[in-house]
């Protein structure tokens, strides 16, 4: 399969890149790299049937690793595979590795046949477990996280009851604020910034597209938003 190989060396050196860049400077290899790679998760976990969490968790847990590790060392699709497989366990969803293998396989390879179960297939599984326990490994088996998901919902609703129902029926806000809050999971804005500010921030931003207003003595909540600076 191209694209993810079977690199795994957990004995590797693991020098500890910041992945973070300056505003207003050109993205770096490895920032494109992980846009990429998170892309790839999204496509291959609506292609899996997972939900939203589950997908959000693999980007995080991807994320997280490549806190500690550098993209240099370790293939990205391959632990991006594995950050799928893991989430699907935390997130009690489980996906089955052949699926995870097979759906990569043709994300690289368009219209190509499942991989046979011959020797490239098993070696290609192997290394899918043996990268899932490394990722643990260098998370010490933190792999919970709370995600902004249920906060955007609450607020959603609490703006709805807010808003005049005709202009809320003609400004598509409730569906830029998902878009927008699935885009802040392609880079690490979603480990760098708490649920709750990534949540209200991408709720302000679809608002202030369409130009809907709250009525005056609601906006005492917007103050949230100023410490989180979503060019970064």
């Amino acid at each position: 399969m191209e694209g993810p190989s079977c690199r795994v060396s957990a004995g590797a050196e693991e020098p500890r890149p910041s992945g973070r860049r300056d505003a207003g400077s050109e993205p770096t290899w490895d920032t494109k790299t992980h846009f990429r790679v998170c892309r790839f998760i999204m496509e291959t976990g609506v292609k899996l049937c997972m939900r939203s969490v589950p997908v959000a968790t693999a980007c995080v847990l991807y994320h997280r690793f490549f806190q500690r590790v550098t993209s240099r060392v370790y293939e990205p699709y391959l632990v991006a595979m594995s950050c799928l497989y893991l989430a699907g366990k935390v997130e009690e969803q489980h996906i089955r590795t052949r699926d995870i293998i097979n759906v990569s396989h043709r994300y690289f390879n368009k219209g190509s046949a499942p991989l046979e179960c011959d020797k490239e297939f098993w070696d290609l599984r192997d290394s899918v477990v043996h990268c899932e326990l490394l990722i643990l490994r260098q998370l010490n088996f933190h792999v919970s996280f709370e995600h902004p998901h249920k906060y955007l919902l609450h607020y959603l609703l609490s703006v709805k009851s807010l808003v005049n129902r005709h202009t809320w029926s003609r400004t598509p806000v409730a569906e830029t604020s998902w878009a927008l809050l699935r885009d802040c999971y392609h880079g690490d804005m979603c480990i760098r910034h708490t649920p709750q500010h990534i949540a209200v921030a991408a709720l302000y931003l679809a608002l202030s597209s369409y130009g809907v207003e709250l009525p005056a003595g609601e906006k005492e909540w917007w103050p949230e938003t100023e410490n989180l600076d979503l060019r970064r």
